[in-house]
């Protein structure tokens, strides 16, 4: 068998065309959904995302501005700035883009941002209401990868999840969600024994470990649904995932593609906050 490709390019594009809808609504109704993206240093993976969610706002009609600064600044002059921002009325969405240099404290940054603007559904806030199933922004890469899931047909509810990572970013918020939608999750990690025994039992697998092509065809369970949120060089220096998509695609019954997969979904969902953000503000 080979698996199906869930493309997250397409998926992306039929839902940025709904999203277009929802923001000419709100513009004729006096409301231009705004966000705005600190970008601090010159790191070349955040300097890619960024001009992806440029690109996707002016796709769907939102309006972007990015505020770019040397790695130089401050923690304090950063701060001073979120608090401007948070403060500023036509500003719906706010991020800062990370990874941060190594002087500023990433979390007190992320805990500086208004909640109500928290886009990327990181703030303390954000993250406990998804926890027990309240009403907040959604971080967007998890969010992201349940619509993938939802997309191949197959009901989530009941079915044996694995999740291989454990990050803040990912891991923990994609297990919270795949629980919310009554599957049975497992999380795997560094740690974990018998990886391959516990993989092979999996219906729907998420790979966010962060090891170029480390998950191969022999950890998969047949015909499962497998979402390989990697992004990493190989050592040809081809972008690949962390499922190696030859051997893992022979076994498995759905696979997302790297690139093509996570990655539009995720600055996709990061469109679907901002709007929701304007319509909170609206209220």
């Amino acid at each position: 068998m080979t698996a199906k490709i869930i493309s997250g390019k397409d998926l992306a594009t039929k839902i940025k065309a709904d999203l277009k809808d929802e923001v000419r609504e709100l513009i004729e109704s006096g409301i231009r959904p705004k966000l705005v993206v600190i970008l601090v240093g010159d790191d070349p993976a955040s300097h890619t995302y960024v001009r992806g969610k440029e690109r996707a706002s002016e796709e769907v009609g939102i309006e972007s501005e990015v505020i770019r600064h040397d790695a130089t600044i401050t923690q304090e002059e950063l701060l001073t700035e979120i608090a401007r921002l948070n403060a500023d009325s036509s500003v719906n969405g706010l991020l800062v883009q990370l990874p941060l240099p190594k002087h500023i404290n990433e979390k007190a940054i992320i805990n500086a941002i208004d909640p109500i603007k928290d886009v990327d559904g990181f703030h303390p806030i954000n993250v406990g209401k998804m926890m027990i199933g309240d009403e907040g922004y959604l971080p967007c890469t998890p969010y992201g990868i349940i619509e993938l899931i939802k997309e191949t047909g197959i009901e989530i509810r009941g079915k044996n999840a694995v999740v291989i990572g454990r990050s803040n970013i990912v891991g923990k918020p994609v297990s919270i969600l795949l629980l919310r939608e009554d599957a049975t999750v497992t999380v795997a990690h560094s740690r974990t024994r018998d990886l391959k025994e516990i993989t092979k039992r999996a219906e729907i697998l998420i790979c966010a470990i962060g090891r170029a092509e480390m998950i191969t065809g022999d950890y998969i369970g047949e015909g499962a649904v497998v979402i390989d949120v990697g992004t990493n060089r190989n050592a040809e220096g081809k972008y690949v995932g962390d499922c190696d998509f030859e051997t893992v695609s022979k076994v498995a019954g759905f696979i997302t593609p790297v690139p093509g997969g996570v990655g539009p979904m995720t600055i996709t969902m990061l469109m679907k906050n901002t709007i929701a953000a304007a319509k909170r503000m609206k209220n």
